[in-house]
């Protein structure tokens, strides 16, 4: 049997339970592997109209990774892996605008660009926060800006009006004094790829549930990691004291009435073309180790 493949998600969970043996304590023969390289900030610049489910189309080299709920959704209904439906998480997310920016009020955002992930948790949870003050046709987002550390840096450098941001890039937006207009907080779900072992997934979220239950307890203690992922260029400037937990992990089921509200959110708003989405069917889609 191959090793279980684990790979962090701008999160803290991982970081701590490699750092702390829970994995080790749960004798689970992985390895750790990280998808972006901090020195650099590489891995996160994917160009236009890329973005989490293009990775999830060509196929992400872990065997649990985390995407925003609406991606796995559609991503498992086309059969590019399994939606992981004993536990989700929930991240802070919001959409910042520098602070000298003449944009105060969500209804001020009309017509101005939003730099989104295509098809990430930023571009349906911007929708989603912005639909309750402005027409379909007022909210305008930008997909050219990279994912989430690229369409960061574009912000601070002042080279978009506006950026949606979540886990470690929203506190930093916070700390350098940008201006959060809305917050967009969303669902994220695990998607299983690959054929891993059932009993490596179940000792995977067992060292991520003692890894949660340190965070809520201590979150100071852990918000150092964040800077594994940050470009180097910023780590002069981040001070993660001051910072927040993040997204945290909810050991409760995904269930089908959320799976099915989801999918039919997202048919609505067009934001894949007809046909494109797969079957929609919960029972085929998810990956579950509950009981009965």
């Amino acid at each position: 049997m191959s090793k279980f493949i684990v790979a962090p998600h701008f999160r803290l969970q991982e970081w701590v339970a490699e750092e702390k043996g829970y994995f080790a304590a749960e004798a689970l023969d992985y390895e750790f592997r990280e998808a972006i390289v901090s020195s650099t900030g590489s891995g996160h610049q994917l160009g236009d109209k890329v973005g989490a489910y293009q990775t999830f189309e060509a196929g992400r080299t872990c065997n649990v990774s985390g995407a925003c709920h609406w991606t796995v959704n559609v991503a498992a209904s086309n059969g590019h892996g399994k939606l992981y439906a004993d536990c989700y998480s929930v991240s802070p997310c919001g959409v910042f605008v520098p602070p000298d920016s003449p944009v105060k009020a969500p209804t001020d955002l009309a017509g101005v660009p939003i730099s989104v992930g295509f098809q990430s948790g930023s571009h349906y949870a911007t929708i989603q926060g912005l639909e309750q003050y402005l027409a379909p046709d007022e909210i305008k987002l930008s997909f050219a800006d990279g994912l989430l550390f690229s369409r960061m840096e574009m912000l601070i450098d002042r080279k978009v009006p506006a950026a949606s941001l979540f886990s470690g890039p929203y506190y930093f937006a916070e700390q350098l004094g940008f201006r959060k207009i809305i917050d967009t907080t969303f669902m994220i779900a695990s998607m299983v790829t690959g054929t891993p072992d059932p009993e490596d997934v179940r000792k995977y979220f067992r060292a991520l549930r003692r890894a949660q239950r340190d965070i809520d307890l201590r979150p100071e203690l852990y918000t150092h990691y964040y800077r594994r992922e940050f470009p180097v260029r910023f780590h002069g400037q981040m001070d993660t004291r001051r910072w927040g937990p993040g997204e945290r992990l909810v050991f409760e089921p995904y269930s089908k009435e959320t799976f099915d509200e989801s999918f039919a959110w997202i048919e609505r708003h067009d934001i894949f073309p007809p046909g494109e989405m797969g079957s929609g069917k919960y029972e085929s889609a998810i990956f579950s180790q509950a009981a009965g």
